[in-house]
This record gives C-alpha cells, sequence and structure tokens, in this order.
C-alpha cells in the first residue's frame, strides 16, 4: 500500500496558510479575491509541475488532471480554498490539498491507474463574500441559475457582482470543462469534521453516508414599547420577554426528540434596543438539522403548535429555507470504508451536518466525503486546527479510495 508522506502534507497545509493570513492562526480567504487568487496560482503551479493538466469552467472551478493509461472517465477528488472571515487553515483547503498530495504521491511513485485522477477546486463554497454558499458546485449540477448567481453582489464591495469578478479574475474558463457524467466517473471529498465526534470518542476517519437536512425559521414577536421605569410588570407587553418563553419551550420540546437532533438560536434582534425602553419588535432564528425527514417533521409539528399570542405579544414565524437529507453513493461510501480498514485506520459511520460540494454533485455523479478529526471540534474560527498525522491519514484514505475506485469501474 502506498502511504503519504506528512511532511509533503505540512508543508503544503503551511504553505496555503499565508494566503490571506490573519496573523492569529486563521485566514480571511474571501472568493476571488487577491488572496483567493494567489492560492489558486500556487495550486496551478504544483499541479503543472507534477504533470497534470489544468484547465477552468465557466464558474472558474479548477480542474488538475492527470492522465490514465486508458480513455476512461477521470475520478475527482478535492474541495475548496475560499474561507470565512477569519476562518481557519483546514476548512476546505484541506481537502484541496489532500488531493494534491494524493495525485503528487501516486505520479511520483508511478503508481499505475486506468482513469485520470483529477483534483478539483470548487468556487465560491463559503458564501462569505457571494451569496449563496457552493454557488458554483450548485450552478454545475443544476440547483442554480447561472445568470442569478453572476448578478449576486460582493458583501465586501457594493455593486460589485459575482461576474464582474469571475472576468477580473482570468479563471473564467470553458462551459465544456465542467465536471460532468460524461467526463467523471466519481468524486470524493475530504473534509474536517467541523465537530468534536471523532477526537472525543477516539476515531481516525469519520465515513460519511450523508448530508442532514435542515430548516431555518424565523420567529418575530410583537408587543408594545414603553418606559422602562413607569410601566408595571402586569402591564407589560414584552417582546423579548415573550421571546425567551418561547425559545425555552422550543428547547424543552427538541430535547424529547432522537438525540442525533441538532438546533440552534443563532441570530436575535430586538427593537430599539435601549436599555429604558421595553422591546417592542423581537426576531430570532431557529436553525434544525437530523439526517432522518422524519425528525424534521417532528421539529415542524412543534413550531407550528405554538400559540399566535404570548405574554401578551404576537407571534409569527416563517421558513426562511430549508434542504432535503442528500444520501451518497452506497458503494463509493463502502469503498472508504475497506480503505479505511485497509490502512488499519479506526473509523466511524456518520452524518454531515453541514453543507458541502458534494452533495450538489452528488445527484450527478456517485460521491462520498471523508472526515478527519477536528481539535475540540473547532472549526470556521482561527483556533481550528487538524494534527498533521490525523490529515495524513485522510490522505491515505482517499488514496487507497481513488486507486480501489480505478480498480472497481470499467
Amino acid at each position: 500500500m502506498i502511504l503519504c508522506n506528512p511532511a509533503n502534507l505540512d508543508e503544503k497545509i503551511k504553505a496555503f496558510s499565508a494566503f490571506g493570513d490573519t496573523g492569529k492562526g486563521g485566514v480571511t480567504r474571501f472568493s476571488l479575491s487577491p488572496e483567493a487568487l494567489a492560492a489558486r496560482a500556487e495550486f496551478r503551479k504544483r499541479m503543472e509541475a507534477i504533470g497534470a493538466a489544468v484547465v477552468t469552467d465557466d464558474m472558474a472551478n479548477l480542474y488538475a488532471t492527470l492522465p490514465g493509461t486508458e480513455d476512461l472517465p477521470a475520478i475527482a477528488a478535492g474541495s475548496h480554498l475560499d474561507s470565512v472571515r477569519q476562518g481557519g487553515n483546514f476548512d476546505g483547503v484541506l481537502g484541496v490539498l489532500s488531493a494534491m498530495e494524493a495525485l503528487e504521491t501516486i505520479a511520483l511513485a508511478k503508481v499505475p491507474h486506468r482513469h485520470p485522477l483529477t483534483a478539483v477546486v470548487w468556487t465560491n463554497e463559503e458564501g462569505a463574500r457571494f451569496e449563496p454558499a457552493m454557488m458554483s458546485s450548485g450552478v454545475i449540477c443544476g440547483k442554480f441559475d447561472k445568470q442569478k448567481m453572476l448578478a449576486s453582489v460582493a458583501k465586501d464591495r457594493p455593486g460589485y457582482t459575482f461576474g464582474e469578478a469571475l472576468e477580473a479574475s482570468g479563471y473564467m474558463g470553458d462551459e465544456a470543462n465542467r465536471l460532468s457524467p460524461e467526463k467523471y466517473a466519481a468524486m470524493l471529498e475530504l473534509h474536517i469534521e467541523q465537530g468534536p465526534v471523532l477526537e472525543a470518542e477516539g476515531y481516525d476517519i469519520g465515513v460519511v453516508d450523508g448530508v442532514c437536512g435542515m430548516i431555518n425559521f424565523e420567529f418575530t414577536f410583537l408587543g408594545q414599547a414603553d418606559h422602562a421605569g413607569t410601566t408595571p410588570m402586569k402591564y407589560r407587553k414584552d417582546a423579548l420577554y415573550a421571546a425567551v418563553k418561547v425559545i425555552q419551550h422550543l428547547h424543552d420540546e427538541l430535547d424529547r426528540f432522537d438525540p442525533a437532533l441538532v438546533y440552534t438560536t443563532g441570530k436575535i434582534s430586538a427593537h430599539p434596543n435601549i436599555h429604558t425602553i421595553i422591546p417592542d419588535e423581537v426576531r430570532f432564528t431557529l436553525d434544525a438539522r437530523h439526517y432522518d425527514p422524519a425528525v424534521i417533521r417532528q421539529v415542524l409539528s412543534v413550531i407550528r403548535s405554538l400559540p399566535d399570542e404570548v405574554a401578551r405579544c404576537k407571534v409569527s414565524y416563517a421558513e426562511a429555507w430549508s434542504r432535503k437529507s442528500v444520501a451518497f453513493d452506497e458503494a463509493l461510501v463502502s469503498m472508504v470504508d475497506r480503505s479505511a480498514q485497509a490502512c488499519g485506520y479506526s473509523r466511524l459511520r456518520m452524518h454531515s451536518g453541514p453543507g458541502h460540494d458534494a452533495q450538489y454533485v452528488a445527484d450527478i455523479l456517485p460521491t462520498a466525503m471523508i472526515f478527519v478529526p477536528s481539535v475540540e471540534g473547532h472549526s470556521h474560527c482561527e483556533l481550528e486546527y487538524t494534527l498533521t498525522e490525523a490529515c495524513a491519514k485522510g490522505v491515505n484514505v482517499l488514496m487507497e479510495t481513488l486507486l480501489e475506485i480505478d480498480r472497481a469501474l470499467s
């Protein structure tokens, strides 16, 4: 069995951490920003150095391909290079670096493979600069309208569209270069877990069999803004108090369901937000995620059973957005599992809570994901970290799976 060199992988991690370095252990590398373009240039340079042919498609997705010995569809692996503001050095980029390391190891060791092997860089996965997230994989997989995506306006530059950034980047290629079922046989995405489970439970590898469905609701509470010093408690219509009661009720009810259900009140606003005035309008969001649609339906039933009035305040809610669960290709998932076993690594079958480009690709190609542990579960922050040894184990599983797919497919 061929194994990667952890020192080579560590060098790549450190090199790419320089693109958008915050000086505090993390990066800010927005999609198609100068920092992201510099990272792309480094990707291209390194992949061409090992003999890969690098092309881009019309959404600036990058494809670096090592030729196979036969005229067969390619097997892809990759992730994204863009980050959130003050994010970590592993989210997304580790999936790209792992694909680079796998292809480099295979090329330098002259390991024969019938299928071409492609390292992919997806554009604008995070949605931190241009919304929505997973934009470019979504376009090529038929989830988003391309023209609407081109019109998406940058959060850091008023009036500047994704289309304009695409044109200026120098990475807008040909639509014919898109990942498609005609040209690709399968795709793998290695990613940090972004949660604490693998580390806490002592597993080397997460074998990801799908992405959880989710719902996101916004709740609104309307009360009356009155003086905080002169309005007796029994006469108040305090929208914040009403919201707190409902948040507690939701937590109490949802705690009764499957413990794999996760839910978050992540955003809350109060008006007028002045310490001497009783709040007259409060809004908060509820994000709930689970792999089983039946559990999501249970959450919906709790939401829909809320009264129209709480603590003398009017209550309303509306769905902001939702997504269905996505199941990855079972044959590919099993290959990942066998590869981890062959490498001698402990592994856990699990679902992904966050969304990833792989969930869109799964609609058009057999797809699977590999997770590696996140130290203390930190992600989307500068504390995000995964040990080099753990990253290397992920690369070895990725590499073994790529070669198993190559052997298995005709």
